[in-house]
């Protein structure tokens, strides 16, 4: 008996199962993607609770901002300066600005970008008017901490002796040491008659308390990025901040910790005098 014809084109049974089982996965797969799709595209789109900060303006504290003296002092002679006293600052996106994803990413891979969580910078559920207000009430309070700091290391009464600070567009508490430096150059300098600054462009940042103390600020790295750009050799930094600041030091750029008024005057003197200074490293 002859065999019976076969159909050539008549798939498999198992085939076409297969087939219908790859339908079956993908169709599973799209599902399970749509969210994640979703969620990701939410990602990209929405805000995020970050802002991005980076080098900002460098202010000779001995010299003039926006056409006006930085210091000006009253009830007593002041001396001629040479050389420069810069303070650092950092600038951020606003409250109000949104910071997105791509934001965010490319911050992370700059080395002159920072990421920071917004409430670090600004106090949660708080206007622009009313951090402003509260940058520009912390400047006030570390000029007045200054001028007495200052006043009480070279034994200068604050009844004879009237220390007027000016800076625009800045707030906040991180020039206080400088401030302080400023007024100890324009009244005594090297307390030789030389200048506290030996004649170098000095940078720095931190806090001060009316007895002198110096204190931590943050942003360091940028700060020491924008006192480089801006022709600083030597960078104050306060000690407690020494690790963030040896970790991303600009080529060129020298290092002295200081933990008082006192001690940051002294550095500066022994430096011009090519003794040894205090460094991060010790």
């Amino acid at each position: 008996m002859p065999a019976a014809p076969s159909d050539a084109s008549a798939p498999a049974p198992d085939a076409s199962g297969a087939r219908a089982a790859r339908r079956r996965r993908l169709r599973t797969l799209a599902v399970c993607a749509a969210p994640v799709v979703a969620l990701l595209a939410v990602a990209v789109l929405a805000p995020l609770p970050f802002t991005i900060a980076q080098p900002s303006a460098t202010v000779n504290v001995l010299g003039v901002d926006k056409g006006q003296p930085v210091i000006t002092i009253q009830g007593t002679p002041t001396r001629g300066t040479s050389g420069q006293l810069r303070m650092t600052a950092i600038g951020a996106t606003g409250p109000d600005v949104e910071v997105r994803l791509a934001d965010v990413v490319s911050g992370w891979f700059r080395t002159d970008r920072a990421v920071m969580p917004h409430d670090a910078v600004y106090p949660a559920g708080k206007s622009d008017q009313e951090i402003e207000q509260h940058n520009l009430s912390d400047m006030k309070k570390s000029q007045d901490a200054a001028t007495q700091a200052a006043l009480a290391l070279l034994h200068r009464s604050p009844g004879d002796v009237k220390v007027g600070l000016r800076l625009a567009d800045i707030g906040g508490p991180s020039a206080g040491l400088l401030f302080a430096l400023g007024i100890v150059d324009k009244l005594d300098g090297d307390g030789r008659g030389g200048d506290l600054t030996g004649g170098r462009t000095i940078a720095g940042t931190g806090t001060i308390e009316p007895d002198g103390t110096v204190g931590p600020v943050g942003g360091v790295s940028l700060k020491m990025q924008a006192a480089h750009r801006d022709g600083a050799t030597v960078f104050l930094v306060p000690k407690e901040e020494c690790s963030d600041a040896t970790g991303e030091l600009p080529k060129g750029l020298r290092l002295i910790p200081v933990t008082n008024l006192k001690g940051a005057v002294g550095a500066l003197k022994d430096l011009s005098a090519g003794r040894p200074v205090p460094s991060c490293s010790s």
